[in-house]
């Protein structure tokens, strides 16, 4: 359970409530953080797999390179490759709940390119290509990073596991300095 949960099972003792110590069964909060992370997560691994394989009716690597090129990222092929990589391991990462505060880092920089490059010049709204759904997954990212990914996590054995504002701020910084390299770049 996350650790600021307010709620009865955070009675005992900060350490008995740590990693879910002294817990029996599995907590809404856990079941609720599971499925936020696989539908978000296997959603970004499947878009990243679109670019990188064209999986699941993506373009491939070569014409999401072109694509990229269109943007101004050069080379496009590599840029293409850096994103669809971030939005695959990023996905998976927090799929799993697996080093979820770089998880979230690569799924934060990857949309900020988007919304940059693409979405923010259409508005907010996504059906007229603006940036709704960008800001949607940078705060689902953040949030989990914050939260900390919950129980049924791999994350659950380390303690960056737990969440809190230095994972949060990690992914958030981390994240948009990537951002500005590739954008600079």
């Amino acid at each position: 359970m996350p650790r600021n949960h307010i709620g009865p099972s955070t009675a005992a003792a900060p350490s008995a409530t740590r990693q879910g110590a002294g817990r029996t069964g599995v907590s809404a909060a856990d079941c609720g953080l599971l499925l936020l992370r696989l539908t978000f997560g296997l959603f970004l691994a499947g878009h990243g797999s679109q670019k990188l394989f064209g999986l699941f009716g993506g373009q491939g690597l070569a014409a999401t390179g072109k694509g990229f090129e269109s943007l101004g990222y050069r080379p496009g092929k590599l840029f293409a490759a850096i994103g669809g990589l971030s939005e695959l391991l990023g996905g998976l990462g927090l799929a799993a709940g697996l080093l979820v505060p770089l998880a979230a880092a690569a799924i934060v920089g990857v949309m900020i390119n988007a919304m940059v490059t693409v979405s923010a010049a259409h508005g907010v709204w996504v059906d007229k290509g603006g940036v709704e759904y960008n800001i949607c997954i940078v705060v689902v990212a953040l949030a989990v990073a914050a939260i900390g990914p919950g129980r049924l996590a791999l994350d659950r054995f380390f303690r960056w596991g737990e969440g809190g504002w230095p994972q949060a701020a990690f992914a958030l910084v981390l994240g948009g300095l990537g951002a500005a390299l590739a954008l600079a770049l």
